[in-house]
């Protein structure tokens, strides 16, 4: 169903190389993509495929080679590209757009306090709180998140992995954002204190009324908590859909193969193994990209016109782009 909510943000044609002595890597190709406002938004592939590449690019943390990412302050300001801005405006996309890192042990300051870690970002966007109004910021946020504020004088490594996870979102959260990037956000975690760490983002979003862009392998946990995916593959944008439509009906081969590899829990569901969709080969290296479509070498599927001519993301009447020749012709399984 088309998504009736105001656009945050509109990514056109990204990409970003990154050079090397003899070669340059397209780490991302082409994306395009739009984020609607309140929504959670999965985006999925297997490692390497770019998804980290493509969350830092929306922080500016990598400028993009190609490109451009539009974003709108307010429902009443014009879209700025977050690839051209710099200085001040770059500063107030920051308060704007945050960032929940994957690993909770590295992406803590070991020499800062829980205190000082939460507080920076007000520290960077509001140098002129005063000092008890920034104390009384960060308790609330730690109680918010599930953390006692007395505990906002000790350094990290007091914390497990869960607390410290809790801290990142904290942190991120302090200036309240409107687009929080979740990278990963509990794949670091044992499974009972992720399932924790889901729930906390789920009351979050709808306190503080945030979009997530919400960064993952786990594809069971994207159905559980996404109102859409997309999904990446060798830094290409290969299928983008609401998350119902895209786990029952998959558009693309590749996502028929993702849907195939989740876990099943039922022992009797688990022991029909023929249905599921074993890859062959490896990720093509992104420096040397293989004509046609890109995922050809490995597709089960794949006819002669897809070794040579390289497909459109085209939509149907769903609105559920795909990226697949064999679209039409195809009956894909999903859950």
């Amino acid at each position: 169903m088309q998504p009736v909510r105001p656009k945050l943000l509109s990514i056109n044609n990204l990409s970003m190389d990154f050079p090397q002595q003899h070669t340059v890597l397209n780490v991302l190709n082409d994306i395009s993509f739009d984020v609607y406002q309140g929504e959670t938004l999965g985006l999925v592939g297997e490692s390497g495929c770019g998804k980290t590449t493509l969350g830092r690019c929306l922080m500016r943390m990598y400028k993009p080679t190609r490109g451009s990412v539009l974003y709108r302050p307010d429902d009443h300001s014009e879209a700025m590209d977050l690839c051209r801005v710099s200085g001040s405006a770059l500063r107030q996309t920051h308060r704007q757009i945050r960032m929940v890192f994957q690993d909770p042990w590295s992406s803590l300051n070991p020499r800062m306090t829980v205190f000082d870690i939460i507080a920076e970002p007000l520290k960077n966007q509001r140098p002129r709180m005063a000092r008890s109004e920034m104390e009384d910021r960060v308790a609330s946020m730690m109680q918010r998140v599930g953390l006692r504020p007395e505990l906002m004088s000790r350094y990290p490594y007091a914390f497990s992995g869960g607390q410290r996870q809790r801290i990142g979102i904290a942190r991120a959260l302090v200036v309240e954002p409107r687009l929080v990037v979740a990278d990963e956000a509990v794949s670091a975690l044992d499974v009972s204190i992720r399932a924790q760490i889901l729930n906390l983002l789920a009351d979050l979003k709808d306190e503080f009324d945030l979009t997530y862009i919400f960064i993952s392998h786990d594809l069971g946990v994207v159905r559980h908590i996404c109102d859409r995916v997309a999904v990446m593959y060798a830094g290409e944008l290969v299928e983008l859909a609401d998350t119902n439509q895209l786990y029952q009906h998959p558009g693309h081969p590749y996502t028929e193969a993702l849907i195939s590899a989740v876990p099943r829990p039922d022992p009797r569901l688990r022991s029909a193994g023929s249905q599921r969709k074993i890859l062959r080969g490896e990720v093509p290296d992104v420096a040397q990209r293989p004509d046609g479509c890109v995922f050809h070498p490995r597709c089960l599927y794949a006819s002669e016109a897809c070794r040579t001519d390289a497909p459109e993301l085209g939509a149907d009447h769903e609105h559920h782009l795909a990226r697949c020749l064999r679209r039409d012709e195809l009956t894909l399984t999903g859950v």
